[in-house]
């Protein structure tokens, strides 16, 4: 499904500085102490990232190029490449992996198209929510959906899952003592080729978020950054949320000290020069 069999797993391990449980013989174990070390591996290692897009290049999700891009090449990359290697990787070890399709709910009454790849990962016939790709409020950790309503503590971060009608799950953020809705998704299964088509319009229809703007964002542990723009965000767990201008010539050096992206000297013009045409 996922095209695992394709991942060199040693070298994704090596990328996300995996320092898991390991069996005797040198195999890693299809159980949850796993399912969490690599899920908090990845997220810590590898950042959130759309400027392809803004670059104007295509966004491909076969396995051999994310494996160049974001194992070799040490880029990121948004949601349908960040669960995709992630979901090849999971089924390498021996995981049974299935997407969903996840409406965000961060713009509060807004109804907005299902664009946001997740994946439900089941252990020991347990379903988890594993997702990579949300950003800096997503979530650093599987979340459990076998109990929703329970508060699920991920170090400062507080997850919580709501049931709806219809079998909808809404995944929520505590901030300032409310929960803030992040996205919501039903039991539909998807398949990698339904995320080759929800990628196409978020790396080129107009109106996606993704179109014509910076967007690198990193969900640290005791602090979550958010580039949108020319806007660097940061937010603390207490709520606390502080903001900052970037100006085009600080873009690359921001990027390198506090994403951990340092791109090649094409890319890094090519982004300045887009930056500052927007003067």
């Amino acid at each position: 499904m996922w095209s695992g069999d394709e991942l060199d797993l040693d070298a994704y391990l090596a990328r996300v500085g995996y320092d898991g449980p390991v069996g005797d013989d040198g195999e890693l174990k299809a159980d949850l102490a796993t399912l969490y070390a690599v899920h908090q591996a990845h997220t810590a290692a590898i950042t959130f990232e759309s400027l392809d897009v803004l670059l104007g290049r295509p966004v491909a999700l076969d396995i051999e190029a994310l494996q160049s891009k974001i194992v070799q090449g040490r880029r990121g990359g948004y949601c349908y490449e960040q669960n995709s290697l992630l979901a090849a990787a999971l089924e390498r070890i021996g995981f049974e992996v299935s997407g969903r399709g996840a409406r965000n709910r961060t713009r509060g009454d807004t109804l907005l198209a299902v664009t946001h790849a997740v994946l439900v990962v089941t252990v020991d016939g347990e379903p988890w929510l594993c997702d990579a790709g949300f950003g800096y409020l997503g979530p650093r950790e599987p979340v459990p959906l076998a109990s929703p309503g329970t508060e699920i503590r991920q170090g400062a971060w507080t997850y919580t899952v709501r049931e709806e009608d219809g079998g909808v799950l809404a995944l929520c953020l505590r901030r300032e003592e409310a929960w803030r809705e992040l996205y919501a998704f039903s039991p539909q299964h998807y398949h990698p080729v339904d995320y080759v088509v929800l990628n196409h319009y978020s790396s080129s229809n107009p109106r996606s978020a993704f179109i014509g703007q910076v967007i690198v964002q990193l969900p640290g542990d005791a602090v979550r950054l958010a580039l949108v723009g020319r806007e660097l965000t940061r937010l603390y767990p207490d709520g606390r949320t502080e903001r900052k201008p970037v100006a085009p010539g600080e873009l690359v050096p921001l990027l390198a000290r506090e994403f951990g992206l340092r791109l090649s000297e094409r890319d890094a013009a090519e982004l300045v020069l887009i930056n500052r045409a927007e003067d």
